[in-house]
């Protein structure tokens, strides 16, 4: 089944992971990519500009009822929930989930809903648990989910979390993401389980 969004979340650590995730990516990667971050409020350029040095793609922040196209990598803002909707992208203030906003659990959650079985999560570093209730969530409408491996990440907890329940159909080093990512979209096949905490 073929994959048109890719949706991320991350939390400590995350900068550096989503770059190399992003590095990784060819510059014809043809899925949308959305971007959960847990972050403080901050110029919007800083995190923007940081990981469009470390793709061809273009990066932006989401804005409320930016439309999803393909081969883009949108940025939920800091301090908004970032919504996937039928026709496009919606911002929320509402209440912070797992002490997060934006969250990545709602991310996840409303891509799902959405794109079904053409959304594939990543999980990657993160000190809470936020993003497991998400990838189930992709799973249980036929996605593709895959976790960083433990090992690899600056924080073990978030991708810990995700193991524990069950919800990774892989678990792959963080320097190996990026090829299994490309892998899935490309052939619409889902990975063999690999890799363990």
């Amino acid at each position: 089944m073929r994959v048109d969004l890719v949706v991320v979340g991350a939390s400590w650590g995350g900068l550096h992971a989503v770059s190399t995730l992003l590095r990784g990516l060819p510059a014809d990667f043809d899925a949308a990519v959305a971007v959960a971050q847990h972050r403080g409020v901050q110029a919007p350029d800083l995190l923007v500009g940081s990981l469009q040095a470390a793709t061809a793609l273009p990066v932006q922040e989401a804005e409320d009822k930016d439309p999803i196209e393909p081969g883009r990598v949108y940025l939920a803002p800091a301090d908004y929930h970032l919504l996937v909707a039928p026709t496009g992208f919606e911002l929320s203030v509402d209440e912070r989930v797992q002490h997060a906003r934006p969250s990545i659990d709602v991310l996840f959650e409303s891509a799902a809903e959405v794109y079904r079985e053409r959304v594939l999560g990543v999980l990657l570093t993160g000190a809470n648990s936020d993003g497991t209730a998400g990838l189930a969530r992709i799973r249980a409408e036929g996605g593709t989910t895959l976790v960083q491996h433990p090992a690899t990440a600056a924080s073990r907890r978030m991708p810990e979390a995700a193991i524990a329940a069950g919800v990774a159909d892989a678990v792959v080093a963080l320097d190996d993401l990026a090829r299994a990512l490309a892998e899935v979209c490309r052939t619409g096949r889902r990975l063999a389980p690999r890799g363990a905490a």
